[in-house]
């Protein structure tokens, strides 16, 4: 996967994941920039989460400017690491 512009984060998600839609509502509300990747629909990003989260499906999985990840992160996790 291609790391994300600087400021923004990828977000991989499934339609019926609560803990992306809160986290989705979060992010929208604080003016944080993302794309959102919806696994089921990319196979390639479902092999990208996998290989992340220890072969698990795990979302929301984000993908940094940097190159790292982060699986649920908090708001704050994700301001911090973006510097915002």
């Amino acid at each position: 996967m291609q790391a994300p512009a600087a400021g923004s984060v990828t977000m991989f998600t499934t339609t019926w994941c609560g803990y992306c839609r809160r986290l989705k509502s979060q992010m929208d509300r604080e003016g944080v920039s993302y794309s959102e990747v919806n696994i089921e629909e990319v196979p390639d990003a479902a092999e990208f989460v996998m290989g992340v989260n220890g072969g698990n499906q795990t979302v929301p999985t984000l993908l940094f400017p940097d190159g790292s990840s982060a699986t649920n992160p908090s708001l704050a996790e994700v301001k911090s690491r973006l510097g915002v």
